[in-house]
């Protein structure tokens, strides 16, 4: 059963309390969907029908699907994800990237191959400040084909070298990882007060210095796997508070799930909502200098 703290969420923020709950007790709101790399490719999978924000290039897969495990999977030829992380990643489309896209937090690339199909930037950059978690980041951008430059590098460093370059970031923040319960995992203490306000501190100093990297113009996507407020909603009222000149972006293909906690456009997506596991995002936009 889902503890006090997730309980207390569910009353606080969900729309449907129940059914968030009875979600995360049945760890089952996984949702497949694979990423194409190429137009041409023909699926051998049965599809879902597409979500309003569904880009032509994701296919969201029956249940009982298993693209991991096709061959076309290790040829490189479409990246597997959960539909809610095309979720948060279907903010980029429709921008154009121009020059430089950096990844703050790539690993393991899912959002790093969205954006290259995508925006088909100039140079893509892929950072992870965790060591162990570059080797599976660099191996996924390798069998995608995907030529991204891999970095190791804490946000503040990055932010020291390439600052002002970077016409979009993304940061899909570390963070207390609550919807891993709804795919079915284990992650214990997930909803504790002090787990969840230890994450937003840290997601607060990576968007700081990733605030840094934007070139005039650039757009800020930021996103999480989770539900608490103080790492989504709170987190961005800090940030344009800190920030002021940034503004956060209407996305009018997420218009049915915007986030009624937050005077500015922001989206979350429940577990029980069909499409995933959940979790949030909100894109924001560094002003256009004047001469």
């Amino acid at each position: 059963m889902p503890n006090k703290y997730a309980r207390k969420l569910a009353a606080k923020l969900a729309p449907d309390p129940d059914a968030f709950l009875e979600a995360l007790e049945a760890g089952r709101s996984a949702c497949p969907a694979v990423l194409w790399l190429h137009d041409s490719a023909e699926s051998p999978f049965e599809s879902k029908p597409p979500a309003s924000w569904q880009p032509e290039f994701v296919q969201a897969v029956a249940t009982g699907e298993r693209p991991g495990r096709h061959a076309l999977h290790d040829e490189g030829a479409y990246y597997c994800l959960d539909l809610s992380s095309v979720f948060e990643a279907s903010a980029l489309c429709g921008l154009s990237a121009g020059g430089m896209v950096v990844d703050v937090c790539a690993a393991p690339g899912g959002k790093t191959v969205f954006a290259h199909r995508a925006l088909a930037p100039e140079r893509l950059i892929a950072n992870e400040v965790i060591g162990k978690r570059l080797g599976p980041l660099t191996g996924n951008l390798k069998r995608c084909k995907v030529p991204a430059e891999t970095r190791c590098a804490d946000p503040s460093k990055l932010a020291e070298e390439l600052s002002g370059l970077a016409s979009v970031v993304l940061v899909d923040a570390p963070c207390s990882g609550q919807s891993l319960l709804a795919r079915g995992q284990d992650n214990p203490g997930a909803f504790h007060p002090i787990n969840v306000n230890s994450c937003a501190n840290r997601q607060k100093r990576i968007l700081a210095e990733s605030v840094r990297l934007l070139a005039p113009g650039g757009f800020l996507l930021y996103s999480t796997c989770t539900y608490a407020r103080e790492e989504n909603e709170d987190v961005l009222a800090w940030l344009l508070t800190r920030f002021p000149e940034l503004t956060a972006q209407e996305l009018p293909t997420h218009a049915a799930h915007r986030s009624p906690h937050a005077d500015f456009p922001c989206y979350r997506l429940w577990p029980d909502a069909g499409y995933g596991a959940g979790g949030f995002v909100a894109l924001l936009q560094h002003p256009i200098s004047t001469p």
